[in-house]
């Protein structure tokens, strides 16, 4: 298998040479290069194929039989010198190809989903891991894994780009010759291209990380994963409304949380995510999963024993009307480890997804006792090492929820009904 720096040197020639080339030969317009595909769900629960391709114009999708084109969503530039193309597909559709690759369509009421998240390779300073070693960075394995497991649909509780900065001299053996920063190179090593064995088992909800806001990679993710129309024209925005999901009987509520300041509460965004939550309320009746990047309550373990929890701003913008009453469960990251928690006082409980490939963090894996802010929890675990998660719809909106390490093994199941969540001892 081709290392990602292989990759990305043989994805740059092929892109040079289509952008270069000549009339002679296979045209672009004629025969593009497929270099990504995927299905997203959008606001209110369509699914959008999506696909980055080199060429002149985007190809058409054949959809039961019938061809149906692509429209464009963002031309090429010099940071991104590929084609973005994007089609709402009928719901209706039983079948559906994009250059003879198979797309993946969504069901109605989805009854296996997988959840993962903060996945990209870091690169920062001096901070480096060795991301042409799968055992330093497993996210392909993660992404492999999760695809062997069928599922019905695929959430990705954010952060997908850690490259941000180049690869230190001293460092060449781990991570020399990679991209980074926000363009295209670096946002297919870091995502795309380890993600492209689940990006073909099932659609995807994208959810947006802090490494995603503008200051970061927010211009590539708004024009790659936003849920939103694409223009080069508009400036790059640090949030995006909540938007709801319909999954059956459950609806996602999904939450755009990524600068909402862990340590302090601007005032001018408690009132932003404030109102946030009191969209939420009015989005769908009950059930619904908030799915967010930060989490309000979650818990890290630092040097010496310390160990911290809580966004500032989220815990502020909440803390007049509470979480959503609609809320039966939430689905964060941020962190970087597994982490299931029921609080005190009525809170839904939280699951934290954040281990599917950065720099893993740790916390107690007792975590009954813990105060977050005004809360404290009454129950709560979390386990150590990287991978994902496998819900399970079982009867009357209860669900079982299998944690899997990179390689797929069962490493612990827990039940969630009744806004409670149950992992045993």
């Amino acid at each position: 298998m081709k290392t990602p720096t292989i990759r990305i040197l043989a994805a740059a020639f092929a892109l040079g040479a289509a952008f270069a080339a000549p009339c002679s030969g296979a045209s672009p317009t004629v025969n593009p290069r497929l270099l990504a595909r995927w299905v997203q769900m959008a606001p209110g629960g369509a699914a959008e194929a999506r696909a980055v391709v080199s060429g002149a114009v985007c190809p058409a999708l054949e959809i039961d039989g019938v061809p149906a084109p692509m429209r464009e969503r963002a031309a090429p530039d010099s940071k991104f010198p590929v084609r973005i193309c994007a089609l709402t597909l009928p719901k209706a559709a039983r079948r559906a190809t994009l250059l003879g690759e198979a797309l993946p369509l969504p069901r109605p009421a989805p009854a296996h989903i997988v959840v993962l998240g903060d996945t990209g390779c870091r690169i920062k300073n001096l901070t480096v891991q060795a991301c042409d070693d799968p055992a330093q960075w497993p996210f392909h394995q993660v992404a492999t894994s999760a695809a062997r497991e069928k599922p019905d649909l695929v959430i990705h509780v954010g952060d997908y780009l850690y490259r941000e900065g180049p690869c230190p001299p001293a460092q060449a053996q781990a991570c020399g010759g990679t991209p980074w920063g926000d363009n295209w190179a670096t946002w297919d090593a870091d995502f795309f291209a380890p993600a492209a064995p689940l990006l073909a088992a099932a659609p995807i909800v994208v959810v947006r990380g802090n490494h995603e806001e503008c200051a970061r990679s927010g211009a590539g993710w708004l024009r790659l994963l936003g849920p939103l129309p694409f223009s080069p024209h508009v400036p790059c925005t640090d949030h995006v409304a909540p938007y709801a999901v319909p999954l059956g009987t459950v609806t996602l509520a999904v939450m755009d949380d990524a600068h909402a300041s862990d340590l302090d509460a601007p005032g001018d965004l408690v009132a932003l995510y404030r109102a946030d939550f009191a969209s939420i309320a009015k989005l769908a009746p009950a059930p619904v999963f908030l799915v967010m990047h930060r989490p309000v309550w979650g818990v890290v373990k630092f040097a010496f024993g310390m160990v911290l929890g809580g966004n500032r701003t989220l815990m502020a913008a909440q803390d007049q009307g509470g979480i959503p009453p609609n809320v039966t469960l939430m689905l964060a990251g941020h962190i970087h480890t597994f982490e299931a928690i029921n609080y005190e006082k009525g809170a839904p409980p939280q699951i934290l997804a954040g281990e599917g490939g950065d720099l893993l963090d740790s916390a107690p894996s007792n975590l009954a006792g813990q105060s977050v802010g005004t809360l404290k929890i009454a129950s709560g675990l979390s386990l150590p090492g990287y991978g994902f998660l496998s819900f399970r719809r079982a009867a009357n909106d209860a669900w079982s929820i299998d944690v899997l390490s990179a390689a797929g093994a069962p490493e612990r199941t827990c039940a969630f009904a009744r806004r409670h969540l149950d992992c045993g001892k």
